[in-house]
């Protein structure tokens, strides 16, 4: 009996060995050819297409239309009649970041990495995931009137950490102004503790960066020069970091809020020679529109969040038409767990405070979030050459009943409402 029982015992190894072989071999999902038929294809740059398809070849969109072809081999799937839209791109999100959001011990740590922190399986991506979210950018927080260096993903829950990184998306840095600052260190009696402390703050540590540029071309010139007694300064993370700022190299992501403070940001953009890529929150951007429209700057904003702070007290949910009426780039983003789930909601209310178009709504939580993050060219619409991130809607999507069927990202379908359980399909309990 104890010798069956041993046998039995080895052919239950061998068995998870092959298992587990057979896991390791198969790799990544393969990106099958795909065929969405039957759909309102929703491209936000080229309007709709009734009773369109998108045709899916390696991860990419290969054709959009009323009359695609597709090879016999290519899976189907059949939207029946309903909404197909790009994937939503978050702007401004916090998530699978844990409590390492901030590193309140110094007032500039552009040095800071938050690849470092990301928590790939963090469940608030798959929350996301299941709102049709298929892109976010993960921020430093606001502690610092210079923060780290942000991490942009895509939602593809139950993959692996790289899996999950969005390959080529440019570098942002954030940076903070207002309350956040002065109140994180003026509460340990440090500077800054106003906000001609937060400004005193970012001027001086740009500053120190323009000296440490200097220094390093003085030598690089020596270098040139056939100076074999050149002697290279010290490299330094953090001067490094802000030294790309004022090289061009990050896209400069700023926590604003009043109109003042996005004056004096951009001003100081000026003086450096650097660009503001985007302003976020901006509740104040209606009053300042033509002067950020002027610049190129856009707004990841609310769309009615209000008096939650005294930043905020001026705070009106018209802010986001009034902007864009006006020029500005405007993106509607979550900086909440919660509030990612429900984003084509928020959009929707912007149709209803100041009357966006179909189109312009659904710009401010696809195209124009995805500029802010630089991937524009990549996804936000659907457009051949461009990923397939997709997501096909139960119900209008910008409405309380639009709820995602299915969520593709790169072709392969990450969340799948009709599935068991939570609709995962990539998904496996502790792996």
């Amino acid at each position: 009996m104890r010798r069956v029982t041993t046998l039995f015992s080895f052919a239950i190894f061998g068995l998870l060995l092959l298992r587990v072989s057979a896991q390791q071999s198969a790799g990544p999902p393969s990106h099958s050819e795909v065929l969405i038929k039957n759909a309102v294809v929703m491209t936000v740059t080229h309007g709709n297409v009734q009773n369109g398809s998108v045709y899916i070849k390696d991860g990419k969109i290969a054709a959009v239309g009323k009359d695609v072809s597709a090879p016999s081999t290519a899976t189907v799937i059949d939207a029946g009649g309903k909404y197909l839209t790009p994937g939503i791109i978050d702007s401004h999100s916090h998530i699978a970041l844990d409590d390492d959001v901030n590193e309140a011990t110094n007032p500039v740590t552009p040095q800071m990495m938050m690849i470092d922190a990301f928590d790939y399986q963090d469940k608030a991506i798959y929350h996301g995931l299941a709102g049709g979210v298929t892109t976010s950018l993960l921020l430093h927080g606001s502690a610092n009137m210079i923060g780290g260096q942000a991490v942009v993903i895509k939602h593809k829950y139950g993959a692996s950490r790289d899996a999950m990184l969005f390959p080529g998306a440019p570098p942002s840095i954030k940076f903070a102004s207002g309350e956040n600052p002065k109140r994180v260190y003026g509460g340990k009696d440090q500077l800054p503790s106003t906000r001609m402390g937060n400004f005193a703050v970012q001027r001086a540590a740009l500053v120190e960066a323009q000296d440490y540029m200097r220094e390093w071309d003085d030598y690089n010139d020596k270098v040139k020069r056939g100076d074999k007694d050149a002697k290279p300064p010290k490299h330094d993370l953090k001067l490094e970091a802000l030294a790309d700022v004022l090289r061009g190299k990050l896209l400069v992501q700023i926590h604003c809020y009043r109109a003042d403070e996005l004056i004096n940001e951009m001003a100081m953009a000026k003086e450096f020679g650097y660009k503001v890529r985007a302003f976020h929150h901006a509740l104040e951007a209606y009053k300042v529109a033509d002067e950020l429209a002027a610049q190129g700057v856009a707004i990841a904003t609310f769309s009615d969040w209000w008096g939650y702070k005294q930043e905020a007290w001026d705070a009106i949910p018209w802010n986001a038409v009034i902007s864009m009426r006006k020029g500005v780039r405007v993106a509607i983003k979550s900086d909440s767990e919660d509030f990612a789930r429900r984003l084509n909601q928020e959009a929707a209310k912007t149709m209803r405070y100041g009357g966006a178009t179909e189109e312009e709504a659904l710009k401010m939580i696809t195209i124009n979030p995805a500029w802010i993050i630089g991937v524009d060219d990549r996804v936000g619409s659907i457009e051949v050459g461009k990923d397939a991130d997709l997501v096909i809607w139960d119900g209008y999507p910008l409405s309380s009943f639009g709820v995602p069927n299915k969520v593709l990202i790169d072709g392969d379908v990450y969340f799948d409402r009709a599935l068991p359980g939570f609709g995962m399909p990539h998904y496996r309990e502790g792996e």
